[in-house]
């Protein structure tokens, strides 16, 4: 039996609405730059693991039919996820991030253990936690 290569995580689909308008709020929102955007599909520079937004009308049209999924939207309950993305200064990335229309969910708290930690919704409704680096005790 040969062994099989571990995976690697690659990226992240959040499926939106207008693909456009997602990375566009992004851009104010968390600063982030476009790799790539077209109507249907785009992916965001995070670093080593993107971020992607796929258009909905396109993912209705290659998923099976029948196929469902839960739409994001801010008057729907958040789906049980949320994208994460690490600050130096959770407060100010939090404070731009409100000022670009997220809606505040959690203020940046100090946790037990170390890590400050705050949340938004984005325009479509996505959870985002905006949170300093995990930096374990030695």
């Amino acid at each position: 039996m040969t062994a099989t290569a571990a995976l690697q995580f690659a990226y992240t689909v959040v499926f939106v609405p207008d693909v456009e308008e997602a990375v566009a709020f992004y851009r104010r929102a968390f600063g982030l730059s476009a790799r790539m955007v077209t109507k249907a599909f785009a992916q965001l520079d995070t670093g080593s693991v993107s971020l992607a937004f796929g258009a909905e009308f396109n993912e209705r049209r290659e998923l099976p039919d029948g196929f469902a999924f839960h739409e994001n939207r801010p008057a729907l309950p958040a789906a049980g996820v949320q994208i994460s993305f690490a600050a130096e200064d959770v407060e100010q990335a939090f404070a731009r991030a409100v000022a670009a229309g997220c809606t505040p969910v959690v203020t940046p708290a100090r946790q037990p253990w170390g890590q400050t930690v705050s949340r938004v919704r984005d325009l479509n409704g996505v959870l985002v936690s905006i949170v300093s680096p995990f930096r374990p005790e030695a």
